[in-house]
């Protein structure tokens, strides 16, 4: 697995929870599995982006009860300001895809 470059940590994090909400272990073995096993997320970056996103109103977290009578779990959730967040950052990934891909394919972008 390769870690995934701190640019696009918070994007594919506000992407997932989009999805749906999700506690942290969940959430990094969503991403694994979603990226065909390409990113992983360790907990010495999956924590320290929830709590940024957090810190930014992106996200919020909410302690839930285990299943099973375990441990509470934080379960994380998409804010109204988070999913305008992610719709920015979601078109901007889609530009630079675009002039990137220009630049490797030999092809101008067109505005």
């Amino acid at each position: 697995m390769t870690p995934l470059k701190s640019g696009t940590v918070d994007l594919v994090i506000l992407s997932a929870l989009h999805e749906q909400p999700r506690y942290g272990l969940e959430l990094a073995d969503h991403i694994g599995t979603r990226s065909g096993g390409l990113f992983e997320l360790s907990e010495g970056s999956l924590y320290p982006a929830l709590l940024r996103l957090s810190k930014a109103g992106l996200i919020e977290g909410e302690w839930q009860p285990t299943p099973g009578g375990g441990s509470p779990r934080k379960v994380y959730r998409l804010t109204d300001s988070g999913g305008q967040e992610l719709a920015r950052r979601r078109a901007e990934w889609e530009r630079l895809q675009v002039a990137v891909n220009a630049l490797l394919l030999r092809r101008g972008v067109r505005a």
